[in-house]
């Protein structure tokens, strides 16, 4: 294992070239393969920093039929000419994708809902969201078969293929692998199999997983949980690899590496690092600690599984001073900017589930999904279905959210698609 993986962060590292992509390729005139040139448009341009939208920019937007004026022209197809970052070498087909989807239909795709257990396939039909996250509930007394239906049932109603993810990290948190009907096995803690078997036990446990996973049509899992935590007494104990900055990154590079061999979309959570902060679903969690102590420990396995090509990172609901004082990581332009800008990820930023109490205490709205993606995100974890989405797609109707930011991120999600294989 290479050391440059795990050397400590001193200072501000050099951005990477970021080369305008999107817009610059225009109308594509049928049956005759001209273009007129578009305007210009970066798939890795800086999030904005808006304000909170105030309730009344975020009202519900009507679920009636879209407007014509916000159809994409019949005749249009936005390509890149190039782009640079993890999903370099699917943006043409993303763009070509994004040129055919409406404002509502993009809207949608930033969000990955929480798989409901009745209506699941309506709820796919009026919003398209880009995905779901399933629960436990989702598969508890049903057989394998019945799992599989399911989840192909979902993929062939939704226009555009979805991401299906699931939290399967083993021991405290499974959602498949609890249910004996659907797994030899419960999976165990990362602790508890780096404890029987090392680093090479951590690959096979991860393999395991994607291979599972895979079979039931999940292609996203939400793991592995890349926090640094000691204290046997915090929250995220069970849970973390338990181990120093050192360590844990190593553990994390591995999974990574195991996920991307089988196509299976690994999820680094909880940035910037959850520490021993109190638990986010029940409340506010501030953690005081110093950036240094960030920079020094827990960045190491995020840089790490980053470096490795881990194409999703979660961002969470803690409240980190040395950041951002006033607003939770997930909702922080800062720890954004700071995710893209100085550890270089150029993959899709999520938010936990923004149904939990550690951000709803924290914003004044019904909804905190405008705020969440003006902050920088681009898949919105959202329980609350119609309220998420009509507030989102609300702030971009009436301007508060431009075009050009959801744009951004729908090519960023489409281009993930097409990388991971959900597309082809």
């Amino acid at each position: 294992m290479s050391r440059k993986h795990y050397r400590p962060y001193y200072g501000k590292r050099r951005r990477r070239k970021l080369v305008p992509a999107l817009l610059l390729t225009g109308i594509l005139l049928a049956g005759a393969g001209a273009f007129a040139l578009l305007g210009p448009f970066s798939p890795f341009q800086k999030s904005s920093g808006k304000p909170i939208p105030s309730s009344s920019q975020t009202q519900e937007a009507s679920e009636s039929q879209e407007p014509a004026s916000s159809q994409p022209p019949p005749e249009s197809s936005v390509l890149p000419v190039e782009a640079e970052g993890i999903f370099k070498d699917s943006y043409q087909k993303a763009a070509q994708t994004l040129s055919g989807m409406t404002v509502k239909e993009k809207a949608g795709q930033v969000f990955l809902f929480r798989a409901p257990t009745e209506g699941d396939l309506q709820t796919i039909k009026e919003y398209q969201p880009g995905g779901f996250f399933l629960m436990a509930n989702s598969f508890q007394d049903k057989t394998a078969e019945q799992v599989r239906a399911m989840l192909q049932g979902y993929q062939e109603t939704s226009k555009v293929k979805m991401a299906l993810a699931v939290d399967e990290e083993g021991g405290t948190v499974t959602r498949i692998s609890q249910f004996p009907a659907l797994a030899e096995k419960k999976f165990r803690s990362p602790q508890v199999v780096y404890a029987n078997g090392g680093m090479d036990a951590i690959r096979q446990d991860a393999l395991e997983k994607a291979d599972l996973l895979l079979s039931y049509g999940i292609n996203v899992n939400l793991a592995p949980v890349a926090d640094v935590t000691f204290d046997r007494s915090a929250f995220m104990f069970p849970r973390a690899f338990a181990r120093n900055g050192a360590r844990t990154a190593e553990f994390v590079e591995t999974v990574v590496n195991a996920s991307n061999s089988k196509k299976l979309s690994s999820t680094l959570k909880h940035f910037p690092g959850y520490g021993s902060n109190s638990d986010t679903h029940t409340g506010v969690a501030t953690d005081n600690r110093s950036i240094e102590d960030f920079r020094s420990s827990d960045f190491l396995p995020f840089q790490s599984g980053i470096d490795a090509g881990a194409p999703c990172v979660l961002v969470s609901h803690n409240i980190v001073t040395a950041m951002d004082g006033e607003n939770p990581a997930s909702l922080s332009p800062e720890v954004h900017r700071i995710l893209r800008e100085e550890l270089n990820f150029t993959g899709i930023i999520m938010t936990d589930d923004l149904a939990m109490q550690g951000v709803r205490d924290r914003v004044s709205e019904k909804s905190a999904a405008p705020a969440a993606f003006l902050a920088g995100n681009d898949l919105l974890l959202s329980t609350d279905i119609s309220g998420d989405f009509n507030a989102l797609y609300a702030a971009v109707e009436n301007g508060t959210i431009s075009q050009q930011r959801l744009d951004e991120s729908v090519l960023r999600i489409l281009a993930w698609k097409y990388s991971m294989g959900i597309l082809s």
